[in-house]
């Protein structure tokens, strides 16, 4: 082993080895038990970011820990034709670089050069999930838009059309002017705004008066087609089936009562605007009411906005504001909060428009995704998803899944133009069904990116064909996925489960938080603070990333991104390392004996063992729950502080062979034995460096990855747990006293322990371990007695730990600078004590400035009490 660990001359060779000989390779086998997880599709043309290597990371750790197990583990990797965003990126290129829009080129083309830009830019991402270490099982890469998957897409299209479950019709929507297409309605991100509240007066059409109304929106009111008021309201009741003039339009429109409006809010009059609006879509519905779109697909007003008509659509909110003013009819204005709907792709503000759509029946197909998390079948990971799953099932409308793209599955239905059939068909057809006409024209528009998405767990094992991969890994196991896309993707993956193969897609979603930034923001490019994981890997290592990542989260919780903790983890890689150096070079010549039967274990071999499997047991207990951050912290705290700071340190006498050739078999025994399978433990978290440092040492078997997971062999000893505690307290208590007189390493001291006959068993067992680790020249072990002169003592696991001054410091020296240091913190703290006690500063001085002199006030007590407890224990 190179004597500094370098990750850049590692990771990328290991890995290679890893993929060339197919060790994350997994193939049906009856006789052993699948554990699958398919990944989250990343955008095809996307590149990694923190999210994607925190959701991976975890990922790997579950595919990892199960093949360890001996589970037939397999993990599906996989791109997302990402809709929306590479169609932007590829019209965005070609506008740039040649001045032209997608309809310059045709839609033919422009697929073409869509597709070449994904095989350009495709493997970009998943060259760099290699880079994370992930443990796929690439001969099984798919596509969503790769033959297999597209079949599967028509498959399910043409099922749920025929079954009534597809309709077309006019919906009021949600319209992205700037991305040119429709977006379901958890597309939609609602943002908080500052806004205007206008109210309006309405005049009756027979002259009695005017009805008052209020909108965040005057510029739609000149597509408005009635006010409605609630049947309920005594207020309003004699209005009903009146009509009023809608202003700049001189337009007749009719009082409706609807139970939609709310009495309590403004004056419980609403104006109903059903092309813009999808509460007032639906009043219109109820009451036949004309739909008049007055703002256009490029948020521009319409002809139906007559002398507006071409204005943008703020733009022609100013200019109706100022001709209700001037006409008299604006009553007043006022600030007003709102959330506004934007595209969750480019944040344009979202235009609701009614047009024709495709859209899934969602009730009939959601009551039973609800009722498959209602009994358990699928569990979520913390449990508190549940609640917000369950809310959205129950209140969900039916899903938009046509877009007014190029790039996607396109629709499979087409129109004959002769007799006017509209039929869907997973095949291309060449003639009409109904008459034989080929003047037959496929509908434009294609699905909605999570269309495809939805059927993944299925589509990428083979369906609908019944091949044995789906037959022997359907249902997957877990879906590890963010909060945020439980809605997007994860509900509609269960519908899609439950009516397609009769069955959940998974067992469990293990819910992660967000990756933010040190001071708790998210990661965005508008506020620049998004960190390159990639970066991060060149500079410290995957390893370090990965267990950067998840030490200590909980699961559904976000996570800091702070880079000295990289850094820190960096160096626990670099202690791991350096301690597995220092057990090679102690190994030589070493054959490992076939168990411990027969060997004279010391105390410490008892207790590492006994540590080991402690942690072993309670890691494979934290990760059956799926507290992966916990674990990630178990195993720091036990090879930091218990098998490098404690045992390594305890055995190098032995191993040294200060104790005989019996003696330093046992230690190199144990410590070959605990190192190699605590590498297997940490493999799942930080896989590059446990197998460089596994195949160094003496092992079985060809990689790390296959090595089996460690099961508990009877190591575990409350005895040697105890004695060892007993000794470890004792030793940190020196150490502490040590530091504190500023004693100097290489100085031997001489300590005095009191104790019980049991506890002075125990300290005389551990007697040179204890005098070695603390620096001892002299170890005296007595009855409990009276505390001995000019010492410094603390009580420890019952045991009276004392240390003679004489031994450490120039006791004369020592109570000068005592006096001294006293002397100085007295009078400071008089000063500070004046200060406060003058009422002109507590009244003058900023309330920051006070406190702050309290807390020295504070401080310096402590100190003056301390140094006075110092002085005292030099007298006695």
């Amino acid at each position: 082993m190179e004597k500094t660990y370098n990750p850049k001359a590692v990771e990328d060779r290991i890995y290679g080895e890893w993929e060339e000989k197919g060790y994350f390779r997994a193939e049906v086998n009856p006789d052993k038990d699948p554990f699958c997880i398919v990944i989250p599709p990343p955008n095809v043309t996307g590149q990694l970011h923190m999210g994607h290597a925190l959701d991976e990371t975890l990922q790997d750790i579950l595919i990892r820990w199960r093949r360890m197990q001996g589970y037939n583990a397999l993990w599906v990797p996989g791109t997302d034709h990402a809709g929306i965003a590479t169609q932007a990126r590829v019209e965005e290129h070609i506008r740039s670089t040649e001045g032209k829009t997608r309809h310059d080129l045709g839609r033919e083309e422009f697929l073409r050069r869509t597709w070449a830009w994904k095989e350009e830019y495709g493997g970009r991402i998943l060259n760099q999930l290699k880079k994370l270490g992930t443990s796929v099982d690439w001969s099984r890469e798919r596509f969503t838009m790769d033959e297999g998957c597209s079949r599967a897409v028509r498959e399910v299209f043409v099922r749920l059309y025929e079954k009534g479950l597809i309709y077309q019709g006019n919906y009021s929507v949600n319209w992205c002017p700037q991305c040119s297409t429709t977006l379901s309605d958890i597309e939609v991100e609602h943002a908080d705004h500052e806004g205007k509240l206008w109210h309006i007066r309405y005049p009756l059409a027979d002259g009695s008066g005017y009805l008052q109304v209020a909108t965040t929106r005057p510029e739609t009111m000149l597509g408005d087609t009635a006010v409605a008021v609630n049947p309920d309201d005594e207020r309003y009741a004699h209005l009903v089936g009146k009509t009023a003039i809608l202003p700049l339009m001189g337009r007749e429109i009719p009082i409706v009562a609807d139970s939609y409006v709310d009495m309590e809010f403004g004056t419980g009059m609403v104006k109903v605007t059903p092309a813009h609006d999808p509460n007032d879509f639906e009043i219109g519905l109820r009451h036949n009411l004309p739909q008049i779109q007055v703002i256009g697909e490029d948020a521009t007003m319409t002809a139906e906005a007559g002398p507006y008509a071409g204005l943008d659509r703020y733009e022609c909110r100013k200019r109706v504001v100022a001709d209700l003013e001037e006409l008299g009819l604006l009553v007043r204005v006022e600030d007003h909060q709102h959330a506004v709907g934007e595209c969750y792709r480019c944040g344009t503000v979202v235009e609701p428009l009614v047009s024709k759509q495709w859209f899934v029946k969602m009730d009939v197909l959601a009551e039973r995704a609800r009722r498959v998390v209602e009994e358990g079948k699928i569990r979520f990971v913390p449990e508190r998803f549940t609640k917000q799953y369950l809310h959205w099932m129950e209140n969900i409308r039916d899903w938009c899944i046509s877009r007014q793209l190029w790039w996607g599955h396109r629709i499979p239905v087409w129109y004959c133009q002769d007799c006017g059939e509209m039929f869907a068909a997973i095949e291309d057809p060449t003639h009409c069904r109904k008459c034989g006409s080929e003047k037959i024209v496929q509908d434009p528009d294609v699905l909605d990116t999570w269309f495809s998405s939805a059927l993944w767990p299925f589509s990428t094992l083979g369906w609908p064909e019944r091949t044995p991969e789906l037959e022997y890994f359907y249902p997957t196991s877990v879906l590890v996925t963010g909060f945020d896309i439980i809605f997007f993707w994860v509900a509609r993956m269960i519908v899609m489960g439950l009516e397609f193969m009769d069955d959940v897609p998974f067992q469990d979603v293990l819910i992660h938080g967000l990756v933010r930034d040190a001071l708790g923001r998210k990661m965005s490019k508008s506020l620049g603070n998004g960190v390159d994981p990639i970066e991060v890997i060149d500079e410290y290592g995957a390893d370090a990333l990965r267990f950067n990542l998840v030490i200590g989260v909980a699961p559904g919780n976000d996570m800091r991104f702070v880079p000295e903790k990289v850094e820190a983890y960096r160096n626990f890689a670099n202690k791991i390392w350096n301690a597995s150096r220092f057990t090679l070079m102690h190994l030589e010549g070493f054959e490992p004996a076939p168990s411990f039967d027969g060997l004279e274990l010391a105390g410490p071999d008892r207790w590492i063992l006994s540590r080991f499997e402690y942690t072993a047991e309670e890691l494979t207990r934290l990760l059956e729950r799926y507290d992966i951050g916990e674990g990630a912290r178990l195993l720091y705290d036990f090879i930091w502080s218990e098998l490098c700071d404690w045992y390594i340190e305890l055995v190098k006498p032995r191993l040294y062979g200060n104790y005989g050739e019996t003696s330093r078999f046992a230690a190199q025994q144990t410590l070959w034995y605990v190192l190699k399978n605590t590498l297997q433990l940490l493999h799942p978290y930080m896989p590059f460096i446990t197998e460089e440092i596994w195949q160094n040492l003496p092992h079985e078997g060809e990689t790390i990855v296959l090595a089996p997971w460690p099961k508990p062999q009877g190591f575990r000893s409350k005895e040697a747990e105890n004695d060892m505690a007993v000794m470890m307290d004792v030793v940190t208590q020196i150490r502490t006293v040590r530091s504190e007189k500023a004693v100097p390493p290489g100085r031997k001291i001489a300590a005095i322990c009191q104790a019980e006959a049991a506890q002075r068993a125990v300290l005389e067992r551990n007697r040179d371990n204890i005098m070695s680790l603390a620096g001892l020249e002299e170890l005296e072990i007595t009855e409990p007695g009276e505390k001995p002169a000019q010492s410094i003592g603390a009580v420890v696991s019952g045991i009276g730990v004392f240390l003679p001054l004489a031994g450490m410091v120039d006791l004369e020296e020592e109570r000068r600078r005592i006096e001294k240091d006293l002397a100085e913190a007295e009078k400071e703290l008089q000063r500070a004590q004046n200060k406060l006690a003058n009422e002109g500063f507590i009244q003058k001085a900023p309330p920051e400035v006070v406190g702050k002199e309290r807390q020295k006030e504070a401080s310096l007590q402590v100190t003056v009490a301390r140094l006075k407890e110092l002085l005292k224990e030099m007298q006695e």
